[in-house]
């Protein structure tokens, strides 16, 4: 792959990733209504959560999504039900007046990897996306290893500084009223995420 065709790649995928889609609102949800404390498995989640997509895109369900509207269906639905039940899980979650138990970062983990991974526009447009890069005249596999360790990279990057900024504006409130704000706020953000999700189109 030549040097100017990864720069490009980098380029393409970072303004990509500053458009802020169901992922980032989950990452900013979870963080403003729990703090930095679970920046790191969330990003690990969606780390995982787009090598997860990008490897199915190369290996074909990214066609199969655009070309099957039940699969398409039913991935997005299932995605959208998900960050609603997400969001009313963290609307309804009670704010102790002292500090709370540890986070349990597992969970954090596994809700930012199924919401990533199984994002059916990320799928099918990364089966779009990714092969614009690829050069036919060299091997496939050490390029898409390139591809996708970059733009996983990125990503991570990207989950990570937004869990940061919002967690650290809820790390700065104590009372248990604003924090109780904070996680309507964030479980509104996801709810509304899976509406977004949910009103998705194949395109």
């Amino acid at each position: 792959m030549a040097p100017e065709t990864w720069l490009a790649f980098l380029l393409a995928s970072a303004a990509l990733l500053a458009i802020p889609g169901p992922t980032i609102l989950l990452v900013i949800g979870q963080s403003l209504g729990a703090g930095r404390g679970r920046a790191l498995p969330l990003v690990a989640g969606v780390a995982l959560g787009d090598l997860t997509a990008m490897t199915l895109s190369l290996a074909g369900l990214g066609a199969l999504l655009a070309a099957s509207s039940l699969a398409f269906t039913i991935l997005k639905w299932g995605g959208a039900a998900y960050l609603v039940w997400l969001g009313v899980q963290l609307w309804r979650a009670p704010v102790p007046a002292a500090a709370g138990p540890p986070l349990c970062a597992r969970r954090a983990f596994r809700d930012s990897y199924v919401v990533t991974a199984l994002n059916p526009k990320s799928i099918a447009f990364f089966v779009a996306f990714v092969p614009q890069f690829l050069d036919g005249s060299r091997a496939f596999l050490p390029q898409a290893a390139i591809l996708v360790a970059s733009f996983v990279t990125l990503a991570a990057g990207n989950a990570l500084l937004y869990a940061l900024l919002a967690g650290r504006m809820s790390g700065l409130v104590t009372r248990p009223a604003l924090r109780r704000g904070f996680n309507r706020l964030g479980g509104g953000m996801l709810v509304g995420a899976g509406l977004a999700t949910a009103a998705m189109r194949r395109t």
